[in-house]
């Protein structure tokens, strides 16, 4: 039997483009109100705004994929994000506040724990967050193949990103390293 690959989404910049004009709503998108934990600690807030697109979730499961939330919304993105794009509830890596603070400040503090978690295993990972360094890392460091793909927090999702990690999971490589 094969093991499919694991797709690992983050929430804020994939599926809710944060970093787009605040008076400019991207299309396909609504606007939902939420308070996740870190925001109940200011109920004198506003709710935080979130876009999200209910097409996503159809599309995200169409793919030869095993989706796993890889973002801090953690098991929220289950209850907050997954019913308002359609997704079951999916599995989620729990972040180590004490992996965090030890990684190195030229590395993104979720790429080692992404690289524990997928643990050889073929994985495509979703994030605003991923650069030149993390993919070196995952290169020197996964067994297995791996895709990082950056995603702008100003658009989201776009069709080209599902072209992408559908035509990687038709041949997962492992990345090379950079230098």
């Amino acid at each position: 039997m094969t093991t499919r690959p694991l797709l690992l989404l983050d929430v804020d910049g994939p599926l809710n483009p944060y970093g787009a004009k605040p008076e400019r709503r991207p299309e396909g998108y609504q606007t939902h109100r939420m308070r996740p934990t870190g925001w109940k600690q200011h109920e004198r807030r506003k709710p935080l705004r979130v876009w999200l697109n209910s097409t996503h979730g159809p599309a995200l499961l169409a793919l030869p994929f095993d989706l796993v939330w890889a973002t801090t919304w953690g098991h929220e993105a289950n209850e907050l994000i997954a019913p308002h794009i359609g997704l079951p509830e999916l599995p989620v890596i729990e972040w180590d506040a004490v992996a965090r603070e030890a990684t190195p400040a030229s590395l993104f503090w979720k790429t080692p724990q992404v690289v524990e978690y997928a643990a050889g295993r073929p994985f495509a990972w979703l994030d605003d967050d991923i650069d030149l360094h993390d993919k070196q890392y995952v290169a020197t460091h996964h067994e297995g193949p791996a895709l990082l793909h950056w995603v702008s927090p100003q658009k989201g999702l776009l069709p080209q990103d599902f072209e992408t990690l559908t035509t990687w999971s038709e041949k997962p490589a492992k990345p090379a390293p950079l230098w």
